[in-house]
């Protein structure tokens, strides 16, 4: 079963300052990206992969010292979301290319996968790699065993998507 919850953060200063850089940062890294591909279709006449993007990330984090600042799940999960760009522009043409993002565009969001238990949720808060615990409003408790997990996260709330597995216990014969 898939759910998702929604959940309110009260990130301090410092917290809604590293927000944002990492707002800065996916952009930077999905225009740097989508440059990359047409520059490549362009002089070569073909493109180039999600996998080949992703393998060019350590490098690109060695020259420019400010995308370490950031969470590197929220930089590859740019590259995946060009990378699904593309791949619904090649199926259906009326999508569209894709487009560059801007600074002014009102959708600041990123996204974090949950890798390593880097992600907790309690009562009060909320911890979230690079930004620590964060105070919310959990109103609700999450449950079952985790398959996926991955938070979209804006300055004010977090969108939290899993899908899970409740094993439930047969007693008696079914039928």
């Amino acid at each position: 079963m898939n759910k998702a919850y929604k959940f309110r953060i009260y990130p301090t200063e410092k917290q809604i300052e590293l927000i944002e850089k990492t707002f800065g940062c996916t952009r930077f890294i999905y225009n740097y990206f989508l440059d990359q591909r047409i520059e490549v279709y362009k002089s070569e006449g073909k493109g180039i992969g999600y996998t080949k993007q992703q393998n060019q990330l350590p490098k690109l984090k060695k020259e420019l010292s400010w995308l370490k600042e950031v969470d590197s799940t929220s930089l590859q999960m740019a590259i995946r979301y060009l990378d699904r760009a593309f791949k619904n522009f090649f199926r259906d043409k009326n999508i569209g290319f894709p487009k560059f993002k801007s600074k002014k565009d009102s959708k600041n969001t990123y996204t974090i996968n949950y890798v390593n238990n880097n992600v907790q949720v309690k009562s009060n808060k909320i911890k979230l790699p690079k930004l620590k615990w964060v105070k919310s409003k959990v109103h609700r408790y999450v449950e079952g065993k985790f398959k996926c997990y991955y938070f979209q996260i804006t300055y004010k709330q977090i969108l939290c998507f899993y899908s899970y597995r409740i094993r439930h216990r047969v007693y008696g014969k079914i039928g």
